[in-house]
């Protein structure tokens, strides 16, 4: 059944990449912040309606408030100043909707077409942790669309406009099935999609389920961009074995509970603009859940173990200064894949929301290289088919 619309992680463990010898003055931190409640997000807007305060403060665990969330913001959020939002979005085609999955699940997906021309090739987002599809990638996929891309982004259930408990994943595995589920109905449902190449574009956590897809589909993609992936925990960050061992258990018990600590992502995630980040209403800001915390540190290992086995053109792009995911990680992920077409670009002093967080300068330095590379390996793959 389909409704129709016309129109980050590694941290969650261990603080933030907080070192070892930190992690007991964290510990304690942690234990006193949390005793404050934390202030109404109605309270970071200045100016708005009663109405609207009700709705961003209303209990968002449910799809239903995220929904009206976004309906009630997203006029504001693509008119704030980012030039992600400055981007003339004349000549594209834009579709939203909601269709159940194979669970029962009601999903967001959305795609942009360019008008004017085919595509040049098929885009398929995977967001990271805690964000959604319908903020700051409203404007990175409008750029690649202006570009010549088709692109396809879903929201995965428990995030952004999706069904599910907010911020829950219960089964890393189950939700790298949706996604392939999902961009799978995608790519047959057009004749005109089953002919292009085809490519993931992974974002943090995103970059863990682009692996993931692609280790379960190894020959159904032309290709991966990984922005900051998410696919391994440098042996200087992992969790002390007792605490693996007692997060897991609690996992086992109340696995929906909210006790692990994590500093902001979006002040450790953004060099610039991170005052924008409170416009992203339906993202999951608080701690993280015991399960979700489990599946994800179980998945990096999962991963640490078949960097071998990647195969496929791989474009891998890290901050330098980045706190959240470590550029060692993609360092070790671009020397051990096996792919014969890799490339590694790190960018100097750059946190780690490439596309977001950053300079404009630095951000269309970034968009400049993806968009070259998928240039190449899209003209290549089209000459061949």
């Amino acid at each position: 059944m389909m409704r129709r619309i016309g129109i980050n992680c590694c941290n969650l463990v261990v603080g933030g990449g907080e070192r070892k010898q930190k992690q007991k003055k964290k510990s304690r931190e942690t234990s006193v912040s949390a005793m404050a409640a934390s202030p109404p997000l109605s309270s970071k807007f200045n100016g708005i309606s009663d109405d609207l305060k009700i709705i961003l403060d209303a209990n968002m665990d449910e799809a239903p408030a995220r929904r009206r969330a976004r309906e009630a913001f997203k006029d504001i959020q693509l008119s704030i100043d980012h030039c992600l939002f400055k981007i003339p979005t004349q000549g594209l085609k834009m579709d939203e909707r909601y269709e159940k999955n194979s669970r029962g699940l009601e999903i967001f997906s959305k795609t942009w077409l360019p008008e004017s021309s085919p595509p040049k090739a098929l885009i398929c987002f995977c967001h990271g942790y805690a964000d959604t599809c319908t903020f700051f990638f409203e404007g990175i996929a409008r750029k690649l669309a202006s570009a010549g891309y088709g692109v396809c982004a879903m929201d995965y259930p428990g995030f952004g406009l999706s069904d599910g408990l907010h911020g829950y994943i219960e089964s890393f595995d189950g939700l790298v099935d949706d996604v392939i589920e999902n961009y799978s109905k995608i790519k047959a449902e057009k004749p005109e999609f089953r002919a292009l190449p085809s490519f993931l574009f992974g974002q943090s956590m995103g970059g863990a389920v682009a692996l993931q897809v692609h280790f379960k589909q190894p020959n159904a993609w032309n290709g991966a961009v990984l922005l900051a992936p998410m696919c391994k925990i440098a042996d200087d960050m992992y969790p002390p074995f007792i605490l693996t061992q007692i997060l897991i258990t609690l996992a086992m018990v109340f696995p929906k509970s909210k006790l692990v600590p994590q500093k902001d992502l979006a002040k450790l995630s953004f060099r610039e603009n991170v005052e924008l980040t409170v416009y992203n209403v339906i993202s999951y800001k608080d701690k993280p859940r015991l399960k979700t915390a489990v599946e994800m540190l179980h998945t990096t290992d999962k991963i640490a173990s078949r960097l071998e086995e990647v195969s496929f053109p791989l474009l891998i792009l890290h901050g330098e200064a980045d706190k959240v995911t470590d550029p060692s990680i993609s360092k070790a992920l671009y020397e051990k894949a096996s792919s014969t077409d890799k490339k590694l670009l790190l960018y100097k002093d750059s946190y780690h929301s490439l596309l977001e967080g950053e300079p404009d300068e630095v951000i269309f330095r970034v968009f400049d290289d993806i968009t070259s590379w998928l240039d190449k390996r899209s003209m290549n793959e089209s000459n061949q088919t």
